[in-house]
């Protein structure tokens, strides 16, 4: 299938052998701007001024996995930093529970598959409050099912078909990321 390919440019570090580092956020966008031809492949990222929470709710409506906020004042810095800010969209969908896996000291996490072919798409945290985290363990030792091949260690556990759950995780991906188990229930 044919795509349409765009890379979008945010900011420009070196220029010509030039460091650009130490310019702020808005000098080296300028130059950035100047160097991008109209009707390129390669388009400018613009600012979308305004207030966060607004801005959030745009991208987060459009279905976008997130944005990236910068200090217009601030310089590059490699490393972690108070002068940009990351913040991710998440989505909720239906998936089956396939198992569990659990091991002392550790979080526990839902092995989870698409709901239509049971094909594993990752896996989520187990972050319920504890009546519901005991209510799936009790639900995972009623379904369970024969432990694969791959896996002699004990820490997982499978279950039967028939376990329904949904799940938060980070939007824009193929497979769970960042995921955590919101609810579950019987299939039935």
């Amino acid at each position: 299938r044919q795509h349409d390919l765009y890379f979008v440019a945010f900011d420009l570090l070196h220029l010509n052998g030039h460091d650009l580092r130490d310019m702020v956020l808005e000098e080296r966008r300028e130059i950035l701007a100047g160097l991008i031809e109209s009707d390129s492949r390669i388009q400018f990222s613009e600012t979308m001024p305004g207030e966060a929470n607004a801005i959030y709710h745009l991208i987060d409506t459009a279905g976008l996995e997130g944005t990236v906020s910068k200090r217009r004042d601030s310089k590059y810095r490699s490393g972690p930093t108070t002068n940009w800010l990351k913040t991710k969209s998440f989505t909720e969908s239906e998936f089956e529970l396939l198992g569990v896996e659990r091991e002392r000291g550790k979080p526990a996490f839902a092995l989870m598959a698409d709901p239509g072919t049971r094909k594993y798409v990752g896996s989520a945290f187990v972050s319920v409050n504890r009546e519901m985290r005991e209510r799936l363990w009790k639900r995972v030792q009623e379904h369970a099912g024969h432990r694969p091949r791959t896996c002699q260690s004990g820490r997982r556990r499978r279950v039967k078909p028939g376990i329904k759950a949904r799940v938060k995780y980070l939007r824009g991906e193929d497979d769970l990321r960042h995921a955590s188990l919101q609810d579950f229930w019987d299939d039935g």
